[in-house]
């Protein structure tokens, strides 16, 4: 398996298409405050480890919502 077909990108991927109805800026919010309530803190270093990676397949909102997490 490679890195780009990580869970924590196919899951972080779909939590995006969720909040896809909002405007972007608080799309991001609403996407990083769900990965910051419901995802292991294990899952979450994992998630910026592979956004730190430069490794593709993140939707562009993903990326933004794990700055937000720093």
């Amino acid at each position: 398996m490679s890195l780009d077909d990580a869970s924590e990108i196919r899951l972080i991927n779909k939590i995006v298409v969720h909040f896809g109805y909002l405007p972007t800026e608080q799309a991001v919010a609403e996407v990083a405050n769900h990965v910051d309530r419901f995802w292991d803190p294990r899952m979450k270093r994992r998630l910026l480890e592979l956004v730190d990676s430069k490794t593709t397949g993140f939707e562009s909102v993903a990326v933004a919502a794990a700055a937000l997490l720093r």
